[in-house]
């Protein structure tokens, strides 16, 4: 990491260890914690992921920012005040300047945790899934910015694909586009986060952490640049019934259109609507992809340090 870098980054002693010995390191988000859920679970979920890759022979990191200065890896004291503090503002690349800059907190979405996993020199990332075309995109234009940052910055996101809420045939072709291959992990069906299966196909399946990791040195040591979606599909004992699942996710879609929700305030107003609906299944169903996507990180990111 150069000098300039060193100026806005704060690394934990032995992320900078591993980062310098070449050991396995494997970022996480910090959304999941100020946007996610509620305290304490929020904090609990962290701190479980945390252990799930130090179990599996890996480094974790939990990306955040705190008053101003990038934190790749967090205290204990750090992980506490990010779970409980009130308003932390969402980062993506938009944002993450201005919140440098202006010494706030900084929750980093999917496309701010692969920026700056990139900047340190962490190449696996794991979360719980990523963001898509909306539906209706084709009028409100509401695209995430984590299928851009796919395809510029070299790191590998493990995720159970994208939440049923977005149109997932659109958010395929737009990573198609982009030049952005989507591996299933163990599977040939793009996984719908609550569901195993979305009705759509992958690019290439591979079923170990060691095809995987050849696949993304080929890939990067050839200097084709860019991310990669690892799809891992979400355990089969936590998965939710997919009829029912979609038939809660249309009323959630209905509510928020009446109820005037619009851009990035769509998302956790669904899931919020889905955790009544479905009486906290669809936040257990979370937390345990959430964590099998934590394991299958640690174990491609073993792999690939090799």
């Amino acid at each position: 990491m150069n000098e300039k870098l060193m100026k806005y980054i704060d690394i934990l002693p032995e992320i900078q260890e591993a980062l310098n010995e070449g050991k396995p390191v494997v970022a996480l988000e910090s959304t999941i914690i100020s946007h996610g859920m509620e305290y304490p679970q929020n904090v609990e979920c962290a701190r479980r992921c945390e252990e799930i890759i130090r179990e599996e022979g890996a480094v974790p990191a939990t990306i955040a920012i705190i008053q101003g200065r990038i934190k790749v890896g967090l205290s204990y004291d750090e992980l506490e005040y990010f779970g409980t503090e009130k308003g932390i503002r969402k980062v993506s690349r938009r944002d993450l300047a201005m919140v440098v800059a202006n010494g706030k907190d900084g929750a980093t979405t999917v496309a701010g945790t692969m920026i700056i996993s990139e900047m340190v020199g962490i190449s696996i990332f794991a979360t719980g899934g990523v963001g898509g075309v909306h539906r209706k995109a084709q009028e409100t234009f509401d695209i995430s910015a984590d299928l851009e940052e796919l395809s510029k910055t070299s790191v590998a996101v493990v995720c159970a694909g994208v939440k049923s809420i977005l149109d997932i045939g659109l958010t395929l072709e737009v990573l198609e586009t982009k030049g952005v291959p989507v591996i299933g992990y163990g599977t040939d069906d793009f996984p719908a986060f609550y569901t195993r299966s979305s009705g759509f196909g992958v690019d290439e399946r591979m079923d170990d952490p060691e095809t995987v990791a050849t696949f993304l040195s080929a890939k990067w040591n050839l200097g084709i640049n860019g991310g990669v979606i690892v799809a891992n599909p979400i355990p089969v004992a936590a998965e939710m019934d997919e009829a029912y699942i979609a038939a809660e996710i249309e009323k959630a879609l209905v509510k928020s259109e009446n109820d005037g929700i619009k851009g990035k305030d769509v998302t956790p107003y669904l899931l919020k609507h889905l955790f009544g609906a479905t009486e906290g299944k669809s936040l257990a169903s979370n937390l345990e992809l959430v964590y099998n996507n934590a394991r299958i990180g640690a174990k491609i990111a073993k792999a690939f340090s090799k």
